[in-house]
């Protein structure tokens, strides 16, 4: 079963010590749409952006993979 509503979810490593800084990201959308929504946690009634599934999965590909440098 798959719905249109976003069901939002953060990061297990989130916490309220980090200032609040984290992402959701409700990944039930991809079977459906095929598009991942992500958004600020400090703002749930925001704007949200929208990635396609293969870029998302990229993007998280690349983090574990450590491309990107933490400052």
């Amino acid at each position: 079963m798959t719905t249109d509503s976003p069901r939002w979810f953060k990061s297990s490593y989130s916490n309220p010590g980090n200032g609040g800084d984290c992402v959701e990201v409700a990944a039930n959308l991809v079977a459906s749409r095929g598009v991942v929504p992500v958004r600020d946690s400090k703002d749930p009634h925001g704007p949200a952006l929208v990635f396609p599934a293969e870029t998302w999965s990229a993007f998280v590909a690349g983090v574990k993979a450590g491309d990107f440098p933490t400052a």
